[in-house]
């Protein structure tokens, strides 16, 4: 349907729909064969192409980031783009607004009006970060049937050139670290040959302006996972790291350990009983799954023996991520002269360790096809060290601080995820879903720069959201059968468990009442830690041994009666549920065991919260992370332990399997939803 007459090809004004699909399409999956036809037909310059058919970029948002850096608003001036596709349902709708049907490749252009036109199968996201300060601004979308890197490459250069055009500098590009992110670094000019790395590439090509290339961070932390657990056994330079020593600290149990008790304590000569306990939202690779083995080591136990190897590299692993995401020792700003020394011999360590790992038949991985992992971590630390030498070091550069945590895609992943939950779908959505929950998001971004608090952990975070990378997820795979069901000596009343009545209320043992409410209570902590993604929010349900060191992956917890004995916040907050319920359940005439009875007994705990002493207070930074103060992972755990608690006052036949053997009470796992909402199961430890 194309002309073949020279003369209309003159000016792309006249361009027919199709004309313009034809150039659009074939300048972004072939640039070079759009240059060669530039020869034959007069086609338009590429700049024309970006500007007039912005192939799928939203015009709002780079008018909007013109008006900020207009206003010499330096935190706008430089900026990343990431890079992440997204799974769609191959369905073709009929949109009765355009009156079209809806569901097929587009790519900016518009659809391809004929009988072939494939159905998309995935959406391609940019996104841009800002690295001075943090702002987000989602670019535009692209509807394919398959991605090719040389295809992201294209994208990612008409991302840049458009960022360019308005003033906007981009310093870096992230993509995932797969096969196709590998193509698309290959495909803009990347190597990834760990002895002869090239970590930019220039844009335009042949330019001075350079820009350097980075693999999301936890993508490669999958990888190495992934190749541990295939290799077993791997070893460096006389140390040898199993990934047994890994597994067996997830699948340690609940031990009894008896010590003396506090001289402080007036007993002496007494034991005190406490449990040691693994705390399973722990990360693979975190300082605390090191202290965790070097702790156990010294306890004695078999299993941990010779693990002396399998520390040094989760420990190297850590600090590596320390770098990354600007925590630990290093803080927020890594890349300050008074870090860079240490984060070079660090970088240094790192390499020479992984260029010689090798597999239990002396098989070094880094040739292997499990490399792609540990190449991520060498390109991203050239990466680092050549936007230090290059944007921090040169006099006359404003840039002095660079947010590392810029550089990866937990930004665009946290868009996707909330695009998810507007798409109110939890598998893929379509097309038009797609396309309403995108628009919708896109009218409510304001650029706003981000609170100093609201990505001080996005480390934590993003890694919440990739439950194989912890303990827990560990555990689940090697030993996925539920865990075991209390004990049935737990001295549980019928008064507690049993709708409240005035009858079993005038029964019910005072002493033994209050001790039913504590047990209520560790039972409520133990089913919240099955689901918890927060490594401190975890350790703060319990009751701890304070005269221990503390170490937040292994817990020594107090027990009774088979049942955890919950902290004193915990405590707290199940003792005024527990009095608000049994008063507000003998006011007469209440629809009770409905949504809106629920609510208002919460709104009544909530209120008598209010003006009590802090809650947690190991959790206090806690508090004041997210964009919004009120819904973080500190409050939502209030919110989720009020809401467990009073669904099982309330509901208790639901949940308990009430039987009476020997007099005493046998319970049952805790069944139905899920106990935590989005918001706590994404939350991390500070």
């Amino acid at each position: 349907d194309l002309p073949c007459e020279l003369h209309s090809w003159r000016q792309m004004a006249d361009y027919s729909p199709e004309m313009k699909q034809f150039t659009c399409l074939l300048h972004l999956y072939h640039v070079k064969a759009y240059d060669y036809l530039r020869k034959i037909l007069p086609l338009p310059h590429p700049y024309s192409l970006t500007k007039q058919a912005a192939a799928g970029f939203s015009n709002d948002i780079f008018l909007r980031l013109e008006e900020m850096v207009e206003r010499g608003d330096q935190a706008y001036r430089y900026c990343a783009v990431l890079v992440q596709d997204m799974s769609l349902q191959k369905q073709q709708e009929w949109d009765p607004q355009t009156k079209r049907l809806m569901g097929f490749v587009d790519l900016g252009a518009g659809i391809l009006d004929a009988d072939e036109a494939p159905l998309a199968s995935e959406a391609i996201i940019l996104m841009a970060v800002g690295i001075l300060s943090r702002w987000t601004a989602p670019l535009g979308y692209f509807f394919v049937n398959s991605t090719s890197g040389h295809f992201l490459a294209q994208l990612l250069r008409q991302a840049v050139t458009k960022l360019n055009n308005i003033g906007v500098v981009v310093l870096a590009v992230t993509s995932g670290a797969s096969a196709c992110g590998a193509e698309t670094a290959r495909a803009l000019g990347i190597r990834i040959d760990p002895e002869r790395i090239q970590c930019t590439f220039q844009h335009p090509p042949g330019s001075v302006h350079s820009i350097a290339y980075f693999f999301d961070v936890c993508h490669a932390l999958q990888l190495i996972r992934n190749a541990l657990q295939c290799f077993q056994k791997v070893e460096c330079l006389g140390d040898t790291m199993w990934w047994q020593h890994v597994v067996e600290l997830a699948a340690l149990r609940e031990q009894r350990v008896l010590e003396p008790c506090n001289p402080q304590s007036g007993r002496a000569g007494s034991k005190g009983s406490y449990h040691l306990k693994v705390n399973l939202a722990t990360l693979l690779f975190s300082e605390g799954v090191a202290e965790a083995l070097e702790h156990l080591q010294k306890l004695g136990l078999a299993s941990f023996q010779n693990c002396s190897g399998t520390v040094k590299f989760v420990r190297l692993m850590s600090s590596l991520c320390d770098v990354f995401y600007g925590r630990g020792p290093y803080g927020k700003e890594p890349l300050l002269a008074g870090n860079y020394t240490k984060i070079s011999n660090l970088f240094k360590e790192a390499k020479s360790f992984f260029v010689n790992l090798r597999d239990s038949m002396g098989r070094y991985i880094i040739e292997s096809k499990r490399k792609l992992g540990f190449l991520s971590f060498l390109l991203n630390a050239e990466s680092l060290k050549w936007l230090y030498s290059n944007y921090m070091c040169p006099e006359g550069i404003p840039s002095h601080h660079l947010h590392t945590d810029a550089f990866s895609l937990d930004p665009l992943e946290q868009f996707l995820r909330v695009l998810q939950q507007a798409s109110g779908s939890s598998g893929s959505p379509t097309c038009t879903v797609f396309q309403a929950a995108y628009h919708k998001l896109l009218a409510s971004c304001s650029l706003a720069l981000g609170s100093p608090h609201s990505t001080a952990t996005s480390w934590d975070r993003s890694l919440s959201q990739r439950r194989d990378l912890t303990l827990g997820s560990i555990r689940a795979q090697y030993h996925p059968a539920p865990g075991s069901a209390l004990a049935p000596e737990c001295p549980y009343s019928a008064g507690l468990l049993l709708p409240s009545s005035a009858l079993s209320n005038a029964l019910t043992d005072l002493s033994l009442y209050t001790q039913s409410v504590t047990c209520t209570a560790g039972w409520v902590a133990e089913q919240l830690a099955l689901e918890l993604q927060c490594e401190a929010c975890l350790a703060s349900l319990f009751e701890a041994d304070e005269s221990r060191l503390r170490c937040r992956s292994v817990l020594y917890i107090k027990k009774s009666g088979g049942v955890s004995l919950p902290s004193a916040s915990v405590h707290h907050i199940t003792s005024i549920s527990e009095q608000v319920l049994n008063q507000y359940s003998k006011v007469g005439g209440a629809n009770k065991n409905t949504k809106l009875w629920y609510l208002a007994l919460e709104q009544k705990v909530f209120q008598e919260l209010l003006g009590e002493s802090p809650l947690f207070p190991t959790l206090t930074n806690h508090l004041f992370e997210g964009e919004l103060s009120i819904n973080n992972h500190y409050t939502t755990l209030v919110k989720e332990l009020t809401w467990c608690y009073l669904n099982i006052r309330t509901n208790p036949a639901q949940h308990l399997n009430l039987k009476y053997p020997c007099g005493k009470h046998r319970l049952k796992r805790l069944k139905g939803r899920h106990l935590f909402p989005s918001a706590l199961g994404s939350c991390q430890s500070s």
